[in-house]
């Protein structure tokens, strides 16, 4: 039951300085500007209708697998609603759920809901569809323009009843998360896995679906390929043929990690690179996953928000020791192949582990399951619960430190952390192996200096490449000068997700000082890079591009454009082409893709504020005021939009107004020294010299070494002539930083030198 999105849903944050423009430091780092790499190019072709034969006709060479297949999840993963697939009973049963009923019926053989629709008012909706059987099944609704949406409320096939799938969360009709919207259309979140041969036909211009699929459901030719190629060679070669004649994806012989790439496609959340799935190339052709980042996941990589599976699994041990999917799970039917510990038991030695020396616990029961101490999990869809599969041990450690889960104190409900941490030592000792959340954690949370064990994860290929690549990601929240040779180095990194990863932060970098070491990167073997590379390059003419990555270049363009295209239906798509024409500096068609991301996603605060910045640009200072206002009336709380109106209005000269909004931003924001500052200049502008300097000295009391804030006192009290005042300030600045010129030169002009 799952509904994968396929871009994330978090888009573009204010970033804090990633890395300084080369300079003349450029000699310095690894030149890779001779790496010959081969040119890749992959057909994005679609694979056509008639080349998928239909599960049915695998069952004469394959019964066993598909009476196992038969009734599964990928079986009843989208069916036809009728009174044989739908399971809810649709005879006048109600439901109310944050001010919203809904009612279920019958009439003419066909099931309906009455319940809220886009415009807040109540209609009659058929169902069309269903989708999943267990532990819920959820109904579609046909939509004008070739839209499929998700009802809200899904029937429990567990306790037979009726329920909202997020009954603590109110969404208003207009928003981009209500059931008739974006958040739940069958289109974009859900087709592209829950069907065989997806091909959504997103058309831009008339906001329009011809979404088509060559098998309703997720069948045999969705996990192993097109069988036509297949059936007709083990026709013509009978028994001399092998798996090695045909084009099937998923054999008895597929490598476990490769296998597990494959699985993911639709078992992760991922960002889609790729108009056509067509079984070319490896899951980075197609798919990017989500790396593990806040508020995703937890800050030591547990689940948080729905992760899908495999961002947990490629954490694991198991994974890098050759264990996939398919070693617990049935492939076809997808039940475990064992219960309790003996699925464990399968590699882990009983005598060792399955026993109270390892697991601590005299009763035999719950507390001595494998999967409860290493697997612990939460509810999605508000009954699904889904474990975490890094299989780790619990660390009440970080829990303390990071607020992160552990399965002690969830079992031990009446216990704390350090409760749990004091009996974990004394029961196991402390840990004796480095983890990378040890080092990602504190980084995810936020901790000073955390980069350098940051840089430590990304180098040392010991670790899993998912946590390489998102200590990569976590590094553009700090500054890394200081660090650029180890970090360009990561760009010929042999983990694809750690190169992605790499050219992403040095994508926010609006400078074309990294040309020479992006280039390459037009020519890896995946496309995720090779067009995360040209995204990266945006800044760059095409006449600077030089003649032997020509070829490249046009080819990873292609492939961004189609990029654009098959994620033109979510804001985040959009945002990444106002972010790309933002690089070219085509500030109209970075209006235009953000003017579509609102009228897509209206609540999208990142993309309004960004908005707001490209109106002030383009000189509508009254659209640009409008859309901070919104924002402001949306999220009242958030500082930085008070402190951007404020930089606005004090632009258009409404000096009361710019003060009156950078105290908002400053009562929200105590600490932040730019508020502070920008307060006193204005307070100054206005002659109110007092409330200048009194906010220059409350920001001092915080930060009294601070030699901006003290900088901009001294020259307060110069201006007004209080030169004793202004000497002493300079005085300590220079103690602070004896070999500032600037300092010196101000404390001559103020002795009359």
């Amino acid at each position: 039951m799952n509904s994968i999105p396929k871009f994330p849903y978090v888009l573009f944050p204010l970033l804090v300085l990633l890395i300084n423009a080369c300079g003349n430091k450029k000699e310095e780092y690894r030149d890779v500007t001779d790496k010959e790499k081969q040119e890749f190019v992959l057909s994005t072709k679609q694979i056509p209708d008639n080349h998928f034969l239909g599960s049915e006709s695998c069952a004469e060479c394959h019964k066993n697998q598909f009476d196992d297949w038969k009734g599964s999840h990928h079986d009843k993963a989208m069916e036809l609603a009728t009174r044989e697939t739908i399971l809810a009973p649709f005879k006048g049963e109600t439901l109310k759920s944050q001010g919203v009923t809904s009612k279920f019926f019958t009439k003419n053989n066909d099931f309906f809901v009455n319940t809220e629709g886009p415009d807040g008012n109540y209609y009659d909706y058929k169902i069309i569809y269903t989708f999943g059987i267990n532990p819920l099944q959820q109904y579609l609704v046909k939509f004008p323009d070739g839209r499929y949406q998700a009802l809200r409320t899904a029937w429990d096939s567990e306790k037979n009843k009726w329920f909202d799938l997020y009954p603590d969360f109110k969404v208003v009709h207009s928003e981009w998360l209500h059931w008739s919207r974006g958040g739940l259309n069958w289109n974009n979140m859900c087709a592209d896995c829950h069907s065989t041969n997806v091909r959504e036909n997103y058309d831009e211009k008339t906001k329009s679906y011809s979404t088509e699929y060559s098998i309703i459901n997720v069948s045999c030719e969705a996990c192993h390929g097109p069988g036509k190629e297949h059936v007709a060679k083990v026709k013509d070669l009978g028994d001399a043929y092998t798996s090695n004649d045909g084009n099937l994806q998923m054999t008895s012989s597929t490598d476990s990690q490769l296998l597990v790439d494959q699985c993911a496609r639709c078992h992760m959340r991922r960002e889609q690179f790729s108009e056509n799935f067509n079984y070319e190339g490896t899951m980075l052709d197609h798919y990017f996953p989500q790396l593990l980042e806040s508020p995703i996941y937890y800050a030591d990589g547990q689940i948080l928000d729905e992760d899908y599976v495999y961002g947990s699994f490629v954490q694991s041990k198991m994974y890098h020791n050759g264990i996939s999917c398919k070693d617990c799970h049935n492939s076809h039917s997808l039940e475990l192949k064992f219960e309790g510990n003996k699925l464990c038991m399968q590699c882990h030695v009983p005598q060792k582990y399955n026993v109270e020396a390892h697991h601590k616990h005299k009763e035999i029961g719950e507390a001595t399951q494998c999967i409860n101490c290493h697997m612990v999990g939460r509810i999605y869809m508000g009954n699904d619960y889904r474990r975490d599969h890094s299989f780790r041990i619990p660390r009440p450690d970080q829990s303390i430190k990071y607020g992160t889960p552990n399965a002690c104190i969830q079992c031990h409900t009446d216990k704390t952390n350090e409760w749990a941490w004091q009996n974990y030592k004394e029961l196991y000792g402390e840990p004796d192996s480095i983890h990378f959340s040890d080092y990602l954690a504190p980084a995810i949370a936020g901790e000073p200096n955390a980069h350098l064990g940051l840089f430590k994860l990304a180098q040392d290929e010991k670790f899993p490449d998912i946590a390489r690549a998102s200590a990569i990601s976590a590094m553009q929240n700090y500054n890394i000068q200081d660090h650029i040779n180890e970090f360009m180095a990561f760009l010929n990194d042999k983990s694809p997700l750690v190169r992605g990863a790499t050219v992403d932060v040095l994508s926010q970098s609006n400078s074309t000082d990294f040309m020479s070491y992006l280039l390459p990167l037009l020519k890896d073997d995946k496309r995720t890079v090779r067009v995360k590379a040209f995204f990266a390059l945006g800044d760059v003419p095409e006449a600077n591009i030089p003649e032997n990555y020509l070829i490249a270049y046009n080819n990873a363009k292609k492939e961004f454009e189609s990029y654009l295209k098959i994620n033109a239906d979510f804001s985040g798509g959009q945002a990444k082409k106002a972010a790309y024409y933002q690089k070219k500096g085509d500030l109209q068609k970075v209006k235009s893709a953000y003017e579509n991301a609102l009228n897509i996603d209206y609540n999208n605060n990142i993309v309004r504020s960004n908005l707001a910045n490209v109106y002030y640009n383009l000189g509508e200072t009254d659209k640009a005021e409008q859309a901070f206002r919104e924002v402001i009336k949306q999220e009242p709380d958030f500082g930085l939009t008070y402190y951007s109106l404020g930089l606005l209005l004090a632009e258009l000269n409404r000096t009361e107004d710019a003060i009156s909004e950078m105290e908002k931003a400053h009562k929200l924001m105590p600490d932040n020294l730019r508020v502070i500052y920008n307060l006193s200049l204005l307070h100054k502008k206005n002659k109110n010299y007092k409330a200048a300097e009194n906010i220059l000295i409350k920001g001092l009391s915080r930060y009294p070494e601070n030699e901006e804030l003290l900088y901009a006192l001294a020259f307060h009290y110069k201006d007004l002539n209080k030169k004793d005042k202004a000497i002493a300030i300079v005085n300590k600045l220079i103690m602070l930083a004896p070999n500032n010129s600037t300092y010196k030169t101000l404390l001559n002009s103020l002795q009359g030198i």
